[in-house]
């Protein structure tokens, strides 16, 4: 008894919290109140910086030594803190984020790993890292020289305050510190470091992270002093930068900021070709040349020189510094008449590729986010090569691209160039000048900036084969198992595949939102307003949210909340088409249509078989049997007929005559949600006569049923095939139920054949050799 009572009030209790759960609203359509952080003075609910926003500042004076021969970088900094909150603070968190590479890194430690019976030496030499990195910290003293408190936790360190810091004050910390910096092919990657050339015994080093930089203490975080284990990048706080960078004597520099000694380490000749440069708007004026370069690499000087620069209000300083660096540059012009110079610098393993095409993808990058943002506010923008890279920093960024011994390259390498250095020039514009979490919300620039650039590469040619941002490009992933995937709102270093997660489907979402929820007007405006609200600004998700919305009345709540909040994906069934015509009344017409129906119908095989036999049936043989109904015909039209006929039209209104005489073609589709995603209906209707008609249904047709709607679609002509997402804008992961009549999309196979040895000539080589093939046969 005690068993089964117990048993009773379990499912009691079970049948409650049922009850209970399908009593809560989850409705697409509900507004977001829950998911977003309640608007205060600090941001608004139109989603723009609050009448008391404010944000912290940390300038920076840096001595920075880079060691050639032993690979190492030396540095001393004064940070001026400036606390701008209204919050009183007893300590100062700053990241070290060259400390993931210490031999005790949490990095090493949380990375999982299994063996196969396959193994590689280097593999297996990754198990145990042997890289002695991270910062070596000297010191940390206050403004007079005297030692601070210092806690390092892993990639952060507190530096606690004698005092606390009121608000409006400032306050100046002194360092010191070294590391050894890393080889980015054979120290497990990175995203800044060094490159060796064994050919010719140099190294190119793209250097970045390499200071003790101010953690972001913020209105809605507090101190972001999130640990850095590798994904989540940086956080990071708007100051002044005055930097001086001592480099081998023969090496070229380019850095964030603008040059202050140019004529203390550039020759009469750099600085000439640097002047042209700056009108230069069609093609690019080499500053240092490839034959130049070529010198410089025979030789390592022992001499150094020290390359002086300053930034004002970025976020992040980073440099490149090599002798092997070709160098040239052009003029971009702005608005108000400013002229940004593109650059780049690219050793003679980029050639040709690099001369050709890299400073015009910078140009070509500031013209367009310029025209989708705001005016490029930076006076330069450089582009640098380095090997397997794409990495950005204020005014410099560093990006793969490199050709084959022979000069050739693939159509992959030529694209794949480009695109990165769009997309990393691009990151100008959103971190470094809209200065969103990556640390917490990777996609909130990686997502928005790979939409952009998915917008530029458009207008770089028609047909650019863009990896990422049209709908169809993130239907792979969609469909994907979920146990690998993660909602776009989700922290970077727990997301499942960070690539599709934080560049490829918010990139996706929003092209959608462009191109078929809002319409290119209303978002390019709201786009544009969110943009200049941030710039030089912190904005988190819901800031972007609430602008979208607040800048084009449009309600996108459902929108945000199914593709960046689940991981639902979008799969409309077109579930039943049902063709319908109004019954006319008029028995000619109506009886002539019944008739030629139940002559079309199919017959089972009963009656066809007992039609054709030859023995007579019971009627036949007996006249008798044959009353009025044996030669009735119930389709033939009677007087009277016409005459009801003749008083139903009588008593029509002209509406309603007039709905009759049009004697439309009318459909009735049924739609069912089944991937979970509610989405816009676009549909393709392909007429008798063979023309087409598109039909846009908003996503709010399924706002009170959102797993099945049907409606009904009147049409002049008969209509004999419907396409649902006939121009591929939703990401509907499965377009076989999207066809009326049904069809089934064909996927094409490619046989496998065994191959050994490497990946073969690229196209170029082929072209070559194809040419020299026939100049031997002439």
């Amino acid at each position: 008894m005690t068993r089964i009572a117990l048993l009773f009030v379990l499912c009691l209790t079970l049948g409650g919290l049922s009850a209970q759960t399908e009593n809560i609203n989850n409705n697409p359509f509900r507004q977001l109140y829950t998911e977003l952080p309640t608007p205060n003075v600090y941001r608004n609910a139109a989603g723009a910086p609050g009448h008391e926003y404010w944000q912290q500042q940390a300038d920076y004076v840096m001595e920075i030594r880079l060691d050639d021969a032993n690979q190492r970088i030396y540095g001393t900094s004064k940070i001026t803190y400036h606390n701008n909150s209204p919050d009183a603070l007893d300590y100062l968190w700053i990241q070290l984020d060259q400390n993931v590479r210490a031999l005790d890194s949490d990095s090493y430690k949380t990375s999982t790993s299994r063996m196969n019976d396959r193994m590689s030496l280097r593999g297996l030499s990754r198990l145990e890292p042997s890289f002695d990195g991270g910062f070596k910290i000297d010191y940390v003293r206050d403004g007079a020289g005297k030692p601070m408190q210092t806690t390092v936790v892993k990639t952060m360190m507190r530096v606690d305050l004698p005092k606390a810091l009121l608000p409006g004050e400032t306050t100046d910390l002194q360092l010191k510190w070294w590391y050894n910096i890393n080889n980015r092919l054979t120290d497990g990657g990175g995203r800044s470091g060094s490159e060796y050339f064994e050919e010719d015994d140099n190294f190119l080093y793209t250097i970045a992270q390499f200071f003790p930089r101010m953690a972001v203490y913020i209105d809605n975080e507090g101190w972001q002093n999130k640990q850095f284990l590798g994904s989540g990048e940086f956080t990071l706080t708007f100051g002044d930068y005055d930097v001086k960078i001592t480099v081998p004597e023969d090496h070229l520099v380019a850095s964030t900021g603008t040059l202050q000694n140019p004529n203390d380490v550039l020759t009469r000749t750099q600085r000439r070709r640097l002047e042209e440069a700056r009108d230069a708007r069609v093609e690019p004026v080499i500053i240092a040349t490839q034959a130049e370069a070529i010198e410089r690499e025979k030789t390592k000087a022992t001499k150094e020189k020290t390359w002086h620069f300053k930034a004002e209000n970025v976020r992040d300083f980073a440099f490149a510094s090599s002798r092997k660096f070709i160098w040239d540059a052009m003029g971009v012009e702005q608005s108000d008449g400013s002229v940004v110079m593109a650059m780049s610098m690219y050793p003679k393993e980029g050639n040709p590729l690099w001369e050709r095409y890299s400073t015009k993808a910078v140009a070509h990058t500031l013209k367009w986010y310029t025209h989708f943002t705001f005016d490029y506010p930076y006076p330069v923008a450089w582009s640098i090569n380095a090997a397997n890279i794409g990495m950005e920093y204020p005014m410099i960024c560093f990006n793969f691209g490199r050709v084959e011994e022979d000069g050739t390259y693939s159509e992959r390498t030529k694209y794949g160039m480009i695109g990165v250095i769009i997309h990393e020039v691009g990151h100008n514009y959103f971190p470094m000048i809209v200065n969103s979490d990556e640390r917490q919300w990777t996609w909130m620039d990686e997502g928005l900036n790979t939409f952009l650039q998915y917008l530029t590469e458009q207008q770089w040619e028609r047909g650019y084969p863009s990896r990422r941002g049209p709908a169809n490009k993130i239907v792979d992933y969609m469909k994907g198992d979920k146990e690998f995937i993660s909602p776009i709102m989700t922290n970077s270093e727990s997301v499942w595949q960070l690539g599709n997660n934080a560049y490829g489907k918010p990139a996706a979402a929003l092209n959608i939102l462009r191109e078929t929820v809002m319409g290119r007007e209303l978002f390019d405006y709201a786009f544009k307003k969110y943009a200049n609200r941030w710039k030089f600004k912190h904005p988190a998700p819901s800031d972007l949210f609430r602008t979208m919305e607040d800048a084009s009345a449009v309600d996108l709540d459902w929108f945000w909340r199914g593709w960046f909040f689940t991981t639902d994906h979008v799969d409309i069934n077109l579930a039943s088409v049902k063709p319908y015509r109004i019954n006319t009344r008029n028995p000619e017409v109506e009886n002539a249509l019944t008739r030629e129906m139940q002559q079309e119908a199919p017959r089972n095989i009963s009656d066809i078989r007992y039609a054709e036999q030859e023995q007579k049936t019971y009627d036949e043989e007996d006249a008798n049997l044959r009353d009025f109904y044996s030669s009735y015909d119930p389709l033939e039209t009677t007087m009277l007929d016409k005459e009801e006929y003749e008083k139903y039209l009588a008593g029509l209104s002209e509406e309603e005559r007039a709905v009759l005489a049009a004697n439309k073609y009318y459909y009735e589709l049924t739609f069912k949600n089944e991937g979970g995603l509610v989405m816009p209906i676009i549909l393709e209707f392909t007429f008798e006569d063979g023309t087409t008609e598109v039909q846009r249904i908003p996503a709010e047709i399924w706002r009170r049923n959102w797993k099945e709607v049907s409606k009904v679609f009147p049409f002049e002509k008969k209509v004999v095939e419907i396409e649902l997402d006939p121009y591929l804008e939703t990401a509907d992961t499965d377009r076989n139920n999207n066809y009326y009549p049904s069809r089934t999309e064909t996927n094409r196979f490619d046989l496998f054949q065994s191959r050994r040895g490497g990946g073969g000539e690229n196209p170029m080589q082929r072209s070559m050799r194809e040419k020299a093939r026939e100049g031997s046969n002439r």
